[in-house]
């Protein structure tokens, strides 16, 4: 049987030339997404063999989809691409599981290699990253960058909220209430002392946690 994975990359071009290329080397893959909340949702309903990740992706990023992935489905193993040379992201991941690291400037030969070492229970990062892992291994805990003091749940609030998303909108994509959606934007307004959204939105994208 062939190994199953699913694909998550917000760009269409790069997404079918990753797919075309993990079914020519005998991959099967049974759902490619363009967002993080649709990669956990196929997860869930394709129950694949191995999850492959872009980090910088709308609705949910790559790291808080991992972390939604690890407890939906604690055995399929995750692997990110790009975006791994932001010790922020790479600290995350690593807390909530994910198992592959890979730079899309590498071949496709590092990918497909990826998904064997993960799949065998093993650590795979490309050459390229092997830095950021170092150091965020080396960066305690109180000192992980930008946002380090946000919890997972109003890290998603700040994206949604920086992507243009009502409360509403945020309710419906994190599966909360209208009512806890607003407790988390609040509590997020409160700790970053931001007082309207313009400026959420502002500070989302000067801390990297949305592209402008």
């Amino acid at each position: 049987m062939p190994v199953r994975v699913v694909l998550a990359d917000d760009h269409l071009v790069l997404r079918q030339a990753l797919k075309a290329l993990l079914e020519h080397r005998g991959l099967e893959v049974v759902a490619d997404e363009a967002d993080g909340r649709a990669a956990v949702d196929a997860v869930q309903r394709h129950a694949p063999d191995v999850a492959v990740l872009d980090v910088a992706m709308p609705v949910l990023n790559g790291v808080d989809a991992a972390r939604e992935i690890a407890r939906i489905a604690p055995g399929c193993p995750i692997i990110l691409l790009s975006g791994i040379d932001d010790t922020r992201f790479v600290r995350e991941a690593l807390k909530v599981g994910v198992k592959g690291f890979v730079q899309k400037s590498q071949g496709a030969d590092d990918l497909v290699h990826a998904i064997e070492e993960v799949r065998g229970g093993r650590l795979y990062v490309s050459p390229g990253a092997s830095q950021a892992i170092v150091d965020a291994c080396a960066t305690p805990d109180d000192q992980g960058g930008p946002g380090s003091h946000l919890t997972p749940r109003e890290r998603q609030v700040l994206q949604l909220v920086g992507e243009g998303k009502s409360t509403k909108q945020i309710a419906e994509v994190l599966h909360i209430s209208v009512k806890t959606a607003e407790f988390h934007r609040g509590r997020l307004m409160k700790k970053l002392n931001v007082h309207d959204t313009a400026n959420l939105v502002r500070y989302a994208i000067r801390e990297g946690w949305i592209a402008p």
